[in-house]
């Protein structure tokens, strides 16, 4: 699917979502990238052949627990 030089990594690669946008609608809350990958606003991802990805979000700083 990818035409670019050097190729972006495809959707079942770990670091997916770094392809390229071909198209992106903020209004809407999602962004098509380069190897089919649907990326919402939440994190959540949906991929070319179906399978969903829960959002990923990291915890915000007062959820964030320190060893003590």
């Amino acid at each position: 699917m990818c035409q670019h030089q050097t190729p972006c990594p495809s959707a079942d690669s770990a670091d997916r979502d770094s392809a390229r946008l071909v198209a992106h609608h903020p209004e809407q809350g999602w962004s098509l990238l380069c190897n089919g990958v649907l990326l919402f606003e939440d994190t959540g991802e949906l991929l070319p052949d179906g399978r969903v990805i829960d959002p990923h979000r990291p915890l915000a700083g007062s959820q964030v627990m320190t060893a003590a």
